[in-house]
């Protein structure tokens, strides 16, 4: 009995370290990651499959009513009457029919002195098999905005010289549109991470990359770089490889087992994805119940021509607008998404991304 309060010592002393460090993850979910990396994670991959597998909704049923409320002011006929001189990607077609009141019609949610907005919001039920489902979709103007990437408290897991604020800087919300969740830990995604031309994490070749250059260009390409970046990277980010390339599915999504290292790509369950139009503007979903092949779907039909998973299960994915200048009146995308609008206000455990209007 001694001998096995001894052998338990280690592991209880590492548990409660965990309890000390500074998180703003709760404790439930805390202690499923501390198991998951101490020795357990076949068994917490299992019981995860078990749960997400026997909760899967059924095929059929039926159909909504209306969609969930989102914030904002509708644009598509505003649009068709000014005859806007700037771009503006088309509403998203309904899959379902008949479509419900709003259906794909992109709506503004910043409420700032501009006639063209630089982040769009909609939603819209992406299988007609599962009716009920809904899938959050943005679009972010990028030669009207800047995207920066922010280290958490705890990821990306690697030493730098500054982690910096670990959520949006004060001095920077006034210009502060949407923030929305990065991907995978790094001891998941196996991926690279870079801040300033200088690579943390090694990058990995075929692997879906993120990456903004000093010039303010965004991008999202299929890494073929080396462990390396040049000097030109203001940041740049992997999470597996691109499930959308060339406006199509990656033919391995049915059965390759690269994406969710811990649930796979077949288990039903939250996840987002951040993809690029052929515009270079970027868009966001997120959405229940998703296999990364229809979260590969929903990115295609919402216009993008290159896309890759962010994080997954339902703690994780956020997607916030700001109604006002100075972070105000935050609303997440989705009103189920779990986090609170004011996540990256106060600072995350998680990497994640800023999105600021250009001054």
């Amino acid at each position: 009995m001694i001998a096995a309060v001894i052998c338990l010592l280690p592991a209880l002393g590492s548990y409660f370290a965990m309890l000390t460090e500074r998180s703003d993850t709760s404790l439930p979910i805390r202690t499923v990651e501390w198991i998951r990396s101490h020795g357990m994670r076949s068994f917490v991959d299992q019981v995860e499959n078990f749960y997400y597998s026997f909760n899967a909704p059924p095929k059929g049923g039926k159909p909504l009513k209306a969609l969930p409320k989102q914030v904002g002011t509708a644009v598509g006929r505003l649009g068709r009457a000014l005859k806007v001189s700037y771009y503006r990607p088309p509403n998203i077609a309904p899959v379902i029919h008949p479509a419900l009141p709003g259906e794909g019609v992109w709506r503004a949610p910043f409420m700032g002195d501009r006639s063209d907005p630089p982040v769009l919001i909609t939603s819209y039920r992406p299988e007609p098999q599962y009716p009920q489902l809904v899938a959050g979709v943005a679009w972010i103007n990028t030669s009207q905005t800047t995207t920066v990437l922010y280290p958490g408290i705890q990821e990306p897991s690697v030493a730098l010289p500054n982690r910096g604020p670990e959520e949006v800087p004060m001095d920077m919300r006034s210009r502060l549109v949407a923030t929305f969740n990065a991907g995978f830990k790094l001891a998941d995604s196996g991926g690279g991470f870079a801040l300033d031309g200088h690579a943390y994490a090694p990058m990995k070749d075929g692997q879906g990359t993120l990456i903004r250059y000093t010039n303010g260009r965004i991008d999202l390409i299929d890494w073929t770089g080396g462990p390396n970046v040049p000097s030109n990277v203001a940041w740049a980010t992997q999470n597996l490889p691109l499930i959308v390339d060339g406006g199509k599915p990656n033919p391995n999504l049915s059965n390759g087992p690269q994406w969710g290292a811990t649930l796979g790509n077949a288990i039903m369950v939250w996840r987002s994805a951040i993809g690029i139009d052929r515009h270079g503007d970027l868009i966001y979903a997120a959405a229940n119940y998703q296999t990364v092949g229809s979260l590969a779907q929903i990115m295609i039909h919402a216009g993008a021509v290159r896309a890759m998973e962010l994080d997954i299960n339902s703690y994780w994915p956020s997607f916030i607008t700001y109604r006002y200048p100075g972070a105000k009146d935050p609303a997440n995308l989705l009103p189920d998404m779990v986090r609170s609008p004011y996540r990256y206000l106060t600072p995350d455990d998680r990497d994640f991304f800023a999105v600021y209007l250009n001054r």
